[in-house]
């Protein structure tokens, strides 16, 4: 019987799908790829496969895990069966510099930014900033890891220098142009099945660790009046959303997000669910295809 195969490295990213493949009375199973094998030469059940590979897995202790899956996902493909963010998507995933490069591919605006390797070349980096304020962030990350603001290369030669310097995991520090806005927020566009869903209003005052998922929740170093971090936006509309359909269709990229409960239950909308009944409209097209 074919399943929809759900590819991850953590459970508390994943509970809030399963309740609702659940709810939805879909056949699933769980492949968790914190570490495994693959046999080049077998061949995959038949299904539907969704991709959750995070590029943090190396914060929870699963450093391998986007290279077990990069050599899953193409034996999938290889053998003809659908994969939902596959190959394509987890490059991107795992790179901030493919995605910078794409999205000017389609037009969409973005901060200046250089890549760099070694401390002494992001210091060089930094300098064609100066009289700017820039911040840094890990090519390789998911959560905001890494993402700091300087007000001067002296600000982060005392960082890179000092004991708090986080090395990037795949050893790439991206410098960024900072990009100050009249208000301390950002607008995160939600899509699945290349669609758009919703966006979500991301509060911005208390850092940039933006991860939505509850499972990231620091509430409980907020005051009370600051308990909405995320707030979904009601009508909202842009330009840009059609050229974000556009690239992630054009790399096969679906969703690989997670969704605020809080924020999704004052709304109504819920992008779990979403995301199930699209994995189940998947599995029922690939039966019909295997009944044809």
């Amino acid at each position: 019987m074919s399943k929809i195969y759900v590819l991850h490295e953590n459970n508390e990213w994943t509970d809030h799908l399963i309740n609702r493949l659940e709810e939805l009375q879909l056949p699933y199973e769980d492949w968790l790829l914190e570490n495994g094998k693959v046999d080049l030469t077998s061949l995959p059940p038949d299904g539907v496969f969704y991709n959750r590979m995070s590029a943090s897995s190396h914060t929870r202790g699963n450093r391998f895990a986007p290279e077990l899956t990069s050599a899953v996902l193409p034996w999938l493909e290889q053998n003809g069966r659908t994969v939902i963010n596959g190959s394509r998507a987890l490059q991107l995933e795992l790179s901030k510099v493919l995605q910078y490069l794409e999205l000017e591919k389609f037009g969409i605006k973005k901060p200046r930014t250089v890549a760099a390797v070694g401390k002494d070349e992001l210091l060089k980096a930094a300098e064609s900033f100066e009289g700017k304020k820039f911040i840094t962030k890990h090519n390789r990350a998911g959560k905001g890891l890494g993402v700091k603001l300087f007000q001067s290369v002296e600000a982060l030669r005392q960082y890179v220098e000092g004991e708090e310097f986080e090395e990037p995991v795949d050893g790439v520090t991206l410098i960024q142009e900072y990009i100050e806005s009249p208000e301390s927020f950002i607008t995160r566009c939600e899509f699945v099945g290349g669609k758009f869903l919703y966006a979500v209003r991301v509060d911005t005052s208390e850092g940039f660790e933006l991860c939505p998922a509850d499972a990231c929740s620091i509430e409980d170093q907020l005051k009370e009046e600051e308990l909405e971090p995320f707030q979904v936006r009601e009508g909202f509309n842009h330009p840009v959303l059609e050229k974000y359909e556009r690239m992630l269709t054009a790399n096969d990229i679906n969703t690989n997000t997670n969704y605020n409960s809080d924020a999704e239950a004052k709304s109504g909308k819920f992008g779990m669910l979403e995301v199930a009944k699209y994995l189940g409209e998947e599995l029922e097209r690939v039966n019909g295809a295997v009944l044809q």
